[in-house]
């Protein structure tokens, strides 16, 4: 019996925080109640154990477990898991003390840890897949040094079917070394050359010429939104360049030996280190295919995060797939998890033999699911369920016609080019709010066709494999198992039912996981969610609740459609005849796009340039006409709900904080309705303005120190603060507060809001009054 055979031993996993980890220590502890669990977990900030307990144990894989178990399930968890922190990554695992002595104690050691990103860094694949196996052996053996082979632990190991590579025909469960047309090749240069190629990479992308381009990039997408979020962003691109460089060498290198990724490649090297590296270490290699959702355990549709197939079914339902490559008589080799976890404790529990072993946990040569089959039942269950598109409207899904991966590449590229362009159109027109936000959608386009590139070109080869991976010793273990075990644990790829497993468990949890929208037949009105409220509604109830704090707005585009210009251009045409206001409109619009260039720069630059115009200018004269200007002006174009929200904020106890880079004697109207402003000053001589700013204007950055010196002063809390502002060049504010409000956004505020999921205000201008088409004061 299986439960016999592994009662009283200690089974150490690694990888438990993945998809088969998790499902494999739920599996168990729960159906086998006399062994005790050990988990090899990377600490993170918090800990090992805070780790297990918020990213295993929370899981809903547990669910059933917990329940069945009731009030003992803390109990059985503390009794028999236990936690040790390392990183297969690192030589001997990273374990202190406590921890090897916690896995010196293992009978077994079921090593699931891997980057199982088909797109993963060169180096990082190499680190993990490749020498985190033979790290484990090594560990083992220097743990057990001096012991008889038949005393040391019991290594199983988890691979991957696909390290057959780009193979036609049978695939056998067998070493690699002993398999015909499998690429031989030495692990050992492969290690060093992938590190090397990580630190020239590295070198290149700090190259003069490198660093100007990631800052202009950081540029482009953030507009003038300060010196530190810029230079971190540049920062960021370098290293996501790196990263990019590094993928695209394991793809090539893969690609050039015969494996269709980095991820079948350091998998396949993976295995020939263990064999050369195990001694008399015993080990057993289990290879799954394509790993997707639960049959049955722990219950039907259990998954968790997206696996290969998900990210491209969900691009086909949203209609941005319109087709896929694939050879319609091709199989996928799907197994579900449970499958898996059922195969991989079978082997466990029969132990090791003299000789390494492999198993294939796999579909493909026992129960065929057809690449044609898939797809007809993909789009016969989204034809009945489709998905809800922005209007709530149904989702007509294409017809595929299994073409090559080329000509769908050029219909892509096509569509993501056309896209680009009209994008550039667009950001280079000053757009703001509404016919921004058309502009983020855009953008959201783009990374929508962009991401099903990727798809076709990471996924692509593998709905075109044409290997056959045999599970005859599988087939073989699973009829040598009792009845009773063939019930708990069997792992038969012929129970499969496709149809039922596609249309019933698969599509239904795929859906549900990727929290998509099922279009609703006949409605009109916008979507409400489990609130009962619509995304809006929910945005606005979370910024005036009752326990927020303070309320921080900007002013110009957010509270009234006026800027540092217009106030000027209206105060300074106020006492000029007729031939000096033309005189003035023809400089000041000739001077436009010079201003707007410098404004987009730096705000700050902007302030101090401009502001040098009111050199000169009397002191008395200019706080006299600025009761003219607010309402000739500021109040004809100030947004009534940006008014009135800030009186919201007011009545329900929030303090509330103006910070503009307005001048002081134009803002002084607004004083009352707010607790405290900051604003620009000039300075003055003779009771006339300097032209020079007192002290730096409250721009960028600045705004984010001044919020959170205010906060401080008034025992504050952030994360309990509202920001409004409507420019990227506010980013440091809108980041520094718990709840981020954009308003009227231009268009690269509108992409980051759309992109991280901020609150979004469209306030329209105040109705009535005057609408000149120049900011021209009346004569007085």
């Amino acid at each position: 019996m299986l439960r016999d055979a592994l009662a009283g031993k200690r089974i150490a996993i690694t990888g438990a925080t993945g998809f088969l980890g998790t499902a494999l220590t739920e599996r168990l502890l729960r159906s086998v109640p006399d062994c005790e669990v050990a988990l090899l977990i990377r600490p993170g900030r918090r800990g090992a154990l805070d780790r297990v307990r918020r990213e295993i144990l929370r899981n809903n894989c547990f669910d059933r477990f917990r329940a069945e178990a009731g009030g003992a399930f803390d109990g059985l968890i503390e009794g028999r898991l236990q936690v040790m922190a390392g990183d297969v990554g690192a030589d001997g695992l990273g374990l202190d003390d406590a921890g090897r002595e916690l896995l010196r104690s293992c009978h077994i050691v079921i090593h699931s840890a891997a980057t199982v990103s088909f797109d993963s860094p060169l180096d990082a694949a190499v680190e993990i897949n490749l020498l985190g196996p033979t790290r484990v052996a090594r560990t083992l053996l220097d743990l057990h040094a001096g012991q008889a082979p038949q005393d040391l632990p019991y290594l199983v190991a988890v691979s991957t079917a696909y390290v057959a590579g780009s193979r036609r025909g049978r695939a056998p469960e067998a070493n690699l070394t002993d398999t015909p047309w499998s690429t031989e090749l030495d692990w050992e240069p492969e290690v060093e050359a992938a590190r090397r190629a990580r630190a020239d990479t590295d070198a290149e992308s700090r190259d003069p010429k490198m660093l100007a381009r990631f800052h202009r990039d950081a540029r482009r997408e953030l507009g003038a939104a300060g010196t530190p979020l810029l230079a971190a962003r540049a920062e960021r691109l370098r290293q996501e360049w790196v990263d990019d460089r590094m993928v695209e060498l394991g793809k090539a290198r893969a690609q050039g030996l015969g494996w269709p990724d980095a991820y079948a490649y350091t998998k396949a090297l993976g295995e020939r280190a263990l064999l050369a590296t195990r001694q008399a270490l015993p080990l057993s290699i289990v290879r799954p295919s394509i790993i997707e959702s639960a049959l049955a355990e722990p219950v039907p549709g259990w998954i968790r995060g997206f696996r290969m197939a998900d990210p491209v079914i969900i691009s086909y339902a949203k209609g941005l797939l319109k087709e896929f490559p694939g050879v319609p008589e091709g199989i996928i080799d799907v197994i579900p998890v449970d499958l898996v976890v059922s195969s991989i404790i079978a082997v466990a529990a029969r132990g090791p033999l003299e000789a390494p072993d492999v198993f294939h946990a796999a579909s493909g040569a026992h129960n065929p699911l057809r690449y044609r089959q898939l797809v007809e039942l993909v789009r016969d269950w989204f034809i009945e369920n489709p998905l809800a598109d922005s209007h709530d409207q149904p989702i007509t899904v294409p017809d595929w016609s299994f073409p090559g991966r080329r000509r769908v590449q050029k219909q892509l590229n096509r569509a993501a080019r056309a896209i680009s362009t009209a994008e550039k159109g667009l950001q280079s027109l000053p757009l703001r709010g509404r016919q921004a936000d058309l502009s983020a959608r855009l953008e959201e386009r783009r990374d929508e066709v962009e991401r099903a590139m990727s798809y076709v070109e990471l996924y692509g080869a593998y709905t075109e494999t044409e290997a056959i991976f045999s599970v005859d010793r599988l087939l073989d273990l699973h009829r040598s198992m009792s009845d009773e075990d063939r019930r708990e644990f069997g792992f038969d790829p012929a129970v499969i039912d496709w149809p039922h497993f596609c249309r019933d468990v698969y599509l239904p949890s795929v859906v549900g996981h990727a929290r998509v929208r099922l279009a609703t037949p006949g409605r009109s009105s916008p979507r409400k969610g489990a609130t009962g409220m619509t995304r809006e509604e929910r945005g606005r109830k979370a910024v005036l609740a009752a326990e927020r704090q303070l309320a921080v707005f900007d002013l110009e585009n957010t509270l009234i459609a006026s800027n540092v210009v217009d106030s000027y251009s209206w105060l300074a045409t106020r006492r000029l005849d007729d031939p000096d206001r033309i005189r003035f409109v023809a400089r000041t619009l000739k001077e436009a796009p010079r201003l707007l260039s410098l404004d987009r720069s730096d705000r700050s630059d902007f302030l101090r340039y401009f502001y040098r115009r009111y050199e000169g200018a009397p002191v008395d004269r200019l706080e006299q006409d600025t009761w003219d200007l607010f309402s000739g002006l500021v109040l004809t174009k100030s947004f009534p709900a940006g008014i009135r929200r800030v009186r919201q904020h007011r009545a329900l106890g929030h303090k509330t904080l103006l910070i503009t880079g307005a001048l002081d004697v134009v803002i002084e109207p607004l004083r009352p309705l707010f607790d405290e402003v900051v604003c620009a000053r000039l300075g003055t001589r003779a009771g006339r303005f300097t032209g020079e700013l007192v002290e730096a204007p409250p721009t960028g950055e600045a705004r984010a120190l001044i919020m959170a010196d205010y906060a401080r002063a008034h025992d504050l809390d952030l994360a309990e603060c509202v920001a409004y502002a409507d420019s990227a060049s506010d980013l440091p504010m809108l980041e520094a507060a718990g709840h981020p409000v954009a308003v009227n956004p231009e268009t690269k505020l509108a992409a980051i809001a759309r992109k991280r999921g901020w609150h979004v205000e469209h306030w329209p201008k105040a109705e009535g009054g005057p609408r000149p088409l120049l900011p021209i004061g009346p004569r007085r």
